[in-house]
Formats: C-alpha cells, structure tokens, sequence
C-alpha cells in the first residue's frame, strides 16, 4: 500500500487497472492481512469492476474482503454480497430516560421480556419463544415479494410509518417489478430451497448466530451545535435508552445465496470460463443474462426479508418495554444494510455498487435523498463498534463521494473465530462486562465475539474522520447486550 494521505493510501492492482482505494491510518493499514489485500486486488481485476474501496474495519471475506466496495456498470457479484443478504443494522430511540437503566433488575427483567419475543441462533424462530409474531404463509409471501408495504406491517403488527425510515423499504426484481419476484418465489418453492417455507418463514422477528446481537444503549449525543441540530433531524434523544439491533435475512437469505454460488459455478465449470484470481467465491453475471436476473431477484426477495425482519424485531423490542416500563414510546430512527448490490449513479453512469460489510454514506444535498427526512443532513450511519467501547452515529460528508458515499460497518475483526475461542480467556471476558456493568442473556459471553476480537473501534472512527467520510453525531453506550447463547450455555 502507497499511503496518499494522513488516512488514506492506494493498493497497486496491475498496469491495466486503477489501484485500490484505502481508507485508514497507518495504525489500520497494518491491521490488513496478506490475504485481504488480495482478495481486493482479485476483486479489482475483475471482469467489469470498474472501482474497489477498502474500509478501514476490512478483513478476508468469501472472495471480495468483508469491509468493501465493489463498483461495476456490467456485472453482477455475489460474493461481495455474501450468504447473509442485506444483513443489517437498525435503531429504535425510546422516551426511557438513561437513569433507568441504573437498576439491574430493570435491565434483566427487559433481557428476559425481549427474549421470550424475539429468538436468537441459527434456525430459531417463532415457535421456540411463547410471545413472538406468528407469521401467516401470505404474510411471509408478500414480505418477500412487497418488503415493507403497508399490508405486510399492518399484519405483522408494526408501525407503518417506520418505513419511511428504512434505507430502502422494498427491493424489486430484475426488471423493476415486483411481479419477477413472485414468479421467481413460486419457481423457487416448486424445488428443494423452499419445500418447507410455511416453517422457514416463520424467522421472521428473529436474531442469527455469530456476530448478530440486539444491545440496549444509552445516547450520547455530540456536544456542538451542528450534532445536535443533525440528531434532532435523526429523532435520537440525549441520555435516553435506545436499542440497537444487527441481523440479516436469516436462513432465507442462506439458502438463496447457496443456491446461486452454486449454479454460477456449476455455469462456469460447464463453459470453461476461468475464475478471477482463480478463486471460484468470484463468480459473476453480465447485466442482462438470464443468470444475473435470477441472482438480483434471489437478491431482492433476500432483502426485502431481511427488511420485514428488522422492523418486526424493533416492534418486538418496543412492545418488551412497554411490559417491563408501561407508557415507554418509541420510534425506528433508520435501517441500513451493509450486504447488498443496489443501482447508484457512478461518476456519472448508473452502476452496480455492491456493499460487502460496507455502509451507505450518502452527505447533505445528495440527489437520492431528496423528499426524505434526511435532505438537508445527511442519513444517519450505523456503526457497531463492541458493548464496551461503544457504537456510534454517523452521517456522510461530501468526502464520501470519493469512497463510492461508503464508510464501514462497524470495528472489523481482528482475530478469526477459532484463533479468538483459542486465545481469549473466558474468566477475563465475563469479568470485563461485569466490570463494565453491562448484562447480557448468557451465562457465559461468546469468546469469538468478545471485544478483543475486534479492531480497536476508536482508531476506525478516528480514520473514518481524518478521511473526511463522516462525522460523529452520537455515541451509543451498551447498558445489556442479547445474543446467541446456545454455544455459551452448554
């Protein structure tokens, strides 16, 4: 890497094409491993990439690094996409003054009332918890085929206007319809992907495994005149409780994404078309092959899942407050993915961006936010960090432009998961959270997904500023965390 600036460099790919983009101080840079950086020259060298961005969170993906930006005008990527379609992060900000989350009790009486509505770990769904969602057979149709309409919300409980908060409420088919998604979804539910959908649907509302988690936090909202203006625009509320969830499109999304690495690879083996970088998780689609729109139709019924999802998961979380504190009011402040390929205008030219661990960052004034409640600021930006170093609120600055309006998701890991339950010391990680005073459903908290695991979280903001992408408008402090406790328990 050529560093280019206080946090940023460029990564050679070749004489024929531009280099990569990096975003990241010295500190970060050397956080990246032989095998990320090759994975983005890989990607880079691609058939129709035109642009690929490394954030400062990146770490070795499933072909392209988790933590980048694939641009193409001409080709479809699944890989920079990745199995969990559309994972996600949202935000609820409730009237619950931060004083109250003083109580242990409080919070371990919420812990239990948020659990017994939303399940957590791989193949959970409604029926293991007594209180959630069941989901009607043409509820579960029309949220993959509609996203978030005003039928499926209304059905489902949840407030409708919280659509107007989501990045992208729906997503259609190949051909801008929605009428290709449910004539894909009914040939999809003909064979083996979905025999069993009226159960696989019944995911929705719930929380994966690995690294997805719902955490109660405190608000902290930036003390100048500017973060204040921009977070009353975004409805967060100063020490106030807010509830912060990350997930995706659950199993749904799992298998629509194996089923396309597996047909494109099975495409390419047949016509002998060779991988690029010679890694098979590459495959790709031209735009208009009869291939690329089975794989943005697969994409969008993942999507619009995952989206039916999170909101469910907000309604859920608000409806577990108001049992344990009656009369606590809430509202979704926004809903942003970090796994998907969506349509954007590229140096002039409609291209596919595709986001893999990588978080839209569109500034004030840009043109795909007019008449929405973010013109004038700017969206609001996601980004987990760990439960004790906190997560932050962010908001794109007109730098952005140069990282493909692109930030990261979140810290990025710093050790695998097996080096991670290798190393950390379990006594140390439960004794860190207790010492934090944050709560957590498990008994003992996951080793893989402990803090250490992590890059440190205050060097990928501070490189994320010095960039000039974002600014931070609000710090989010962990009160309790709930996640998958099925390995933790045993």
């Amino acid at each position: 890497m050529i560093p280019t600036g206080e946090a940023t460099a460029i990564l050679p790919a070749g004489n024929h094409h531009s280099p990569v983009k990096v975003f990241g101080n010295e500190k970060i840079r050397a956080t990246f491993d032989d095998l990320c950086l090759q994975q983005a020259i890989n990607s880079r060298c691609a058939p129709g990439v035109t642009e690929v961005v490394l954030n400062p969170d990146a770490h070795c993906g499933y072909g392209a690094p988790i933590g980048c930006v694939l641009a193409s005008p001409t080709h479809i990527y699944p890989g920079p996409v990745g199995f969990d379609i559309k994972c996600s992060m949202s935000l609820l900000q409730t009237d619950v003054p931060a004083d109250a989350m003083i109580d242990k009790t409080i919070r371990r009486e919420l812990i239990h009332a948020v659990c017994r509505r939303i399940p957590t770990g791989m193949g959970k769904g409604a029926r293991d918890v007594p209180k959630s969602r069941r989901v009607e057979e043409k509820t579960g149709v029309a949220a993959m085929t509609d996203g978030a309409s005003s039928d499926v919300l209304a059905a489902l409980g949840v407030p409708v206007a919280w659509a107007d908060r989501c990045e992208d409420a729906f997503h259609r088919g190949h051909d801008g319809s929605a009428d290709a998604l449910r004539q894909r979804l009914y040939y999809l539910r003909q064979g083996k992907t979905f025999s069993r959908f009226r159960s696989t649907v019944q995911q929705l509302g719930s929380y994966g495994g690995g690294n997805h988690f719902g955490e109660c936090e405190v608000v902290d909202v930036v003390d100048d005149n500017e973060s204040r203006q921009i977070a009353n625009v975004f409805g967060l509320r100063d020490q106030h409780v807010a509830f912060l969830s990350h997930c995706g499109s659950r199993g749904i999304g799992h298998r629509l994404a194996s089923g396309q690495f597996k047909q494109l690879e099975h495409k390419f083996d047949q016509w002998k078309i060779p991988y690029p970088g010679n890694d098979k998780q590459l495959v790709y689609a031209p735009i208009g092959s009869s291939e690329a729109n089975d794989y943005i139709d697969d994409m969008s019924l993942g999507a619009n899942f995952a989206t039916v999802n999170h909101l469910l998961i907000n309604a859920l979380v608000l409806e577990a407050f108001q049992e344990i504190i009656p009369g606590t009011t809430g509202n979704l402040v926004y809903f942003i993915s970090h796994n998907i390929a969506r349509q954007e205008i590229v140096d002039n030219r409609e291209t596919w961006v595709h986001r893999k661990g990588a978080t839209r960052a569109f500034p004030a004034g840009h043109h795909a936010l007019k008449r929405t409640p973010f013109e004038h600021t700017g969206h609001p930006i996601l980004l987990p960090g760990n439960p004790q170093a906190g997560s932050s609120v962010m908001v794109g600055l007109p730098g952005a432009k140069e990282s493909c309006y692109s930030v990261n998701h979140g810290a990025g890991r710093a050790l695998g998961r097996r080096r991670a339950i290798r190393e950390l010391d379990q006594k140390q990680i439960d004794a860190s959270f207790d010492s934090a005073d944050i709560l957590s459903n498990c008994r003992r908290y996951p080793r893989d997904e402990a803090p250490a695991a992590y890059k440190d979280f205050e060097e990928v903001l501070r490189s994320v500023k010095q960039a000039g992408l974002a600014k931070e408008v609000a710090r989010l402090r962990a009160r309790f965390v709930i996640k998958d406790s099925s390995d933790a328990d045993d």
